[in-house]
Formats: C-alpha cells, sequence, structure tokens
C-alpha cells in the first residue's frame, strides 16, 4: 500500500492519545504520518477500553465510559485505512467476562470485538481496517487488576481473543505482542522504550510507527 496522501484514523486509548511520550506530536501516530506523508487523525482517550464497564466508573474517570464501540459514529465518515489498537485497558482494569467466540453482544469482550469490527466495517466497507494487539505490559500476569477486581485471564488470553475475532472477520493483525521488539521484563528495553512499564515513550512511539509502516506497505 501506498501510503502518501492516505487518510489514516487512529481509534485507541491513552497511547493513542500521546501518554509516555514527550509531546502530543511524538505519539506513534503523528510520528508515522511524518513519516509516510499520511493524513493522520487520532481518536485516543485516556482509559478506554472495547469492552463497556458493567459496574459504575471510578470518580474522575467519566471518560473511562467511552469505549470503542460507542465512537465509532463520530469519527471521519471518509478514510483509507483506520487502525485500532486497544485492549491493554480491557485487562488492566476492566470488569467484563472474557465471553466466547459465539458473543455478538457488548457484554463481553469477545461480543464486544465482533460489535466494533462490524460497525467498523459497515462504515467503512472500502476502507482497509487494521488491528493492533497490545504491547506486553508490567503485571500481565497479575491475578488482581489495578481496580481491586479478579482478571478473568492474563493479558494474553485478550491478545488472543483480539486474532481470534479479527481473523474472523478477515482483519490484519499487526502483532505488537509478538513482534514488537519491546518488554518491560528487560531492564534496558523497559527503560528506553516503556518506562512506566505501559506507555511508550518517544523512542517506544517510533519503533510502533516504523512496525505500522513496515506492515501496512505489505496489503
Amino acid at each position: 500500500m501506498e501510503l502518501k496522501g492516505k487518510k489514516v484514523l487512529f481509534l485507541g486509548d491513552s497511547i493513542t492519545e500521546g501518554v509516555g511520550a514527550s509531546c502530543p506530536e511524538n505519539a506513534y501516530w503523528q510520528v508515522f504520518g511524518r513519516n509516510t506523508g499520511a493524513i493522520v487523525k487520532g481518536y485516543g482517550i485516556s482509559g478506554t477500553r472495547i469492552a463497556p464497564q458493567r459496574t459504575p466508573e471510578r470518580e474522575g474517570a467519566e471518560s473511562f465510559a467511552q469505549y470503542f464501540g460507542s465512537r465509532v459514529e463520530s469519527m471521519d465518515p471518509e478514510a483509507d485505512v483506520i487502525v485500532v489498537f486497544g485492549g491493554t485497558n480491557d485487562f488492566g482494569h476492566g470488569d467484563a467476562p472474557l465471553g466466547s467466540m459465539a458473543d455478538r453482544e457488548e457484554t463481553s469482550f469477545y461480543g464486544s470485538l465482533h460489535c466494533l469490527y462490524r460497525k467498523l466495517l459497515a462504515k467503512y466497507p472500502t476502507a482497509e481496517i487494521v488491528v493492533m494487539t497490545p504491547l506486553h505490559r508490567g503485571g500481565e500476569e497479575a491475578p488482581i487488576n489495578n481496580f481491586g477486581l479478579r482478571n478473568v485471564t492474563n493479558l494474553h488470553g485478550y491478545v488472543q481473543a483480539i486474532r481470534e475475532v479479527a481473523e474472523f472477520y478477515a482483519i490484519p493483525v499487526l502483532d505488537l505482542y509478538r513482534m514488537s521488539g519491546m518488554t518491560p521484563e528487560i531492564t534496558e528495553l523497559r527503560d528506553t522504550y516503556m518506562p512506566d512499564w505501559l506507555h511508550p515513550s518517544d523512542a517506544g512511539a517510533a519503533r510502533i510507527a516504523s512496525r505500522l509502516e513496515g506492515f501496512l506497505k505489505t496489503l
């Protein structure tokens, strides 16, 4: 795919918002735009999840309620490429059940993935829709999440669900969990790419942008 001049929309959470980078202009999608000449627009909101929360939001976290599927309607109606990058907050502080591949309602993580992808495919039938899996992060095997809720599975379980549902809809997946080259388990990599154990630094954002550019050029 030739990327110069293409309109690329990015739907995501705090990483897409630019948390961890030294300035908003160094968020991965902004770097991607500068590197490729693509016309880019970010729809990143910190704390948001793919699945809706079932219990009331914590104080001061009203924006968390804006789960991915609820924001599709407000996105630019014209796009050549849509990149979806989420799931780490479903693991980190979500309370929806993981569910199963058979789910088709926004009452589980699997069901919310189905609904999200169907909304995007219906709105953008001629666009290239691409999914990026969560990065490795600190505590990805933790039995209790950041809000004191019991995790229904480890982070890998959410990654696997993202891969599985995307495959069902023939949506290409850039598997950053497997091939980002970043993990906080190695001190030197953590210090360079994700100092807070989760959000990419400028160097981490640049690496994501490079991986995405290479991936899209193969499509």
